[in-house]
């Protein structure tokens, strides 16, 4: 005689999970999936934020570093327009600080050496002031033109860059007063 082996109907039916419990299961899944790719997604557009703000600081400081150190040395002020500074550098040579909006670049020219300054520049505004103030701390505006009067020279600007096509880190406006010692 043969044996058989014999599963109770109760046992048979609880045996596996049905297709009810495997989508609910999926769905949970899905879900979990979904939030931890979108932190992921919104924790790496931080960085990326982070280190594009670190980056323009820092251009921006190494430009401002450069054109004080330079200005203030320089003998005089020679030529002025509001994107553009031609002095006399202290060894008699031109120097040249020029603003190109249409490639967006603050360019250093001495001699026949060109150096880009800061690259992605939106806005860069040069006034000119002579050395006296008025009240203690606004200056009085050069007359005329007159640039070989001017002693103070008021720089600002504003660099942005873009995170996946979008312009959505911008650097707040750099601002300085450079007076020319010499």
């Amino acid at each position: 005689m043969k044996r058989r082996n014999y599963i109770p109907q109760k046992s048979r039916l609880c045996s596996g999970i049905s297709l009810l419990e495997t989508l609910i299961a999926t769905s949970v899944g899905m879900i979990v999936f979904a939030a931890v790719g979108s932190l992921t997604v919104f924790t790496a557009r931080s960085f990326v934020a982070i280190g594009n703000y670190a980056d323009l600081d820092n251009a921006s400081r190494n430009a401002l570093d450069t054109m004080s150190r330079e200005i203030r040395q320089s003998r005089s002020l020679t030529g002025f327009t509001t994107n553009k500074l031609t002095l006399l550098d202290n060894d008699n040579t031109s120097l040249v600080f020029e603003y190109k909006p249409s490639t967006q670049e603050l360019t250093r020219k001495k001699g026949t050496a060109t150096t880009v300054l800061l690259e992605q520049c939106d806005l860069l505004n040069f006034n000119i002031y002579q050395r006296n103030p008025s009240n203690g701390f606004t200056f009085y505006p050069v007359q005329n033109g007159n640039v070989s009067v001017a002693k103070l020279i008021d720089v600002s600007w504003r660099c942005s860059r873009k995170i996946l096509g979008q312009k959505v880190n911008t650097e707040s406006v750099q601002t300085a007063k450079i007076v020319i010692r010499n």
